[in-house]
């Protein structure tokens, strides 16, 4: 295990880190995909050959000639709509906006039944909560729409978990940029260090932490083989450290707990 800070504070993305959304997230997706050209969102895709891997190349490409996500993206369940954006328009962060947006809007049609990402994760949290760890959440998702699945995850709601919600729509830029990071930062009178932890299962999610001055730590739910994960996260913006679930990450911001246990 990697030396880490111990975490005071903990921040966590939401969909394919604590929740699955996944299936409405495909939907509002394929939904937004077909009207980039009426969005002005067409000609800002970015040039071919910009992907870090050539699955990223591949899902650039279906896009553009098809309008929709490849077949193989939405049946294996790994990526989420914050990295296709990253892959459909990079650095161009109106363009990102304009999609985020569309994005919301149809998202509004499939929403509803939220399940935690792995058994037992309310648990993990409390178990958290008791050893002293302050927890956020930082989520690209609508306020909204957030606070309407915060609320209904696993029957009960996990509302009463979280010291800091940020969401999308609380900032200008939403991951990768640091901001969101730096909103929950300021809402827990806290400064950025090592004994802040980022939690998230994208790349976005650590560049954001990365940028913000804070521990990334990525969390591998999606069970992406080692030599992909060296190739897909920026050289100046890789992880402290890789979780590749729920028990692996209590072991590393708990390990006396863990051991004694």
């Amino acid at each position: 295990m990697p030396r880490l800070a111990a975490p005071r504070t903990i921040f966590f993305d939401w969909h394919g880190t604590l929740a699955d959304t996944f299936e409405a997230m495909y939907r509002a997706v394929d939904d937004m995909l077909p009207v980039l050209d009426a969005l002005g969102l067409a000609v800002r895709l970015r040039p071919p050959g910009l992907g870090r891997t050539p699955e990223q190349d591949a899902l650039l490409e279906h896009v553009r000639e098809r309008g929709v996500l490849p077949e193989s993206v939405k049946r294996e369940r790994r990526i989420s709509r914050t990295e296709i954006f990253e892959i459909l328009f990079g650095p161009d962060e109106d363009a990102k906006h304009i999609a985020h947006e569309a994005f919301d809007a149809a998202y509004l049609r499939h929403f509803g039944k939220v399940q935690p990402f792995e058994p037992g994760v309310r648990a993990m949290l409390n178990r958290l909560r008791d050893a002293g760890v302050q927890m956020g959440m930082l989520t690209n998702r609508r306020r909204a729409l957030f606070t309407h699945e915060l609320t209904r995850v696993d029957g009960s709601g996990w509302s009463a978990l979280f010291d800091s919600v940020v969401c999308g729509d609380d900032v200008h830029r939403r991951k990768p940029a640091p901001d969101m990071v730096q909103r929950g930062l300021e809402e827990l009178g806290i400064r950025p260090g090592p004994d802040v932890w980022f939690v998230g299962d994208s790349t976005t999610d650590t560049v954001a932490a990365k940028e913000a001055g804070i521990t990334a730590i990525y969390y591998n739910g999606a069970k992406w083989e080692p030599a992909y994960l060296v190739r897909i996260f920026p050289g100046t913006h890789r992880p402290d450290a890789i979780a590749g679930d729920f028990s692996a990450l209590e072991t590393l911001a708990l390990p006396r707990q863990r051991r004694s246990g």
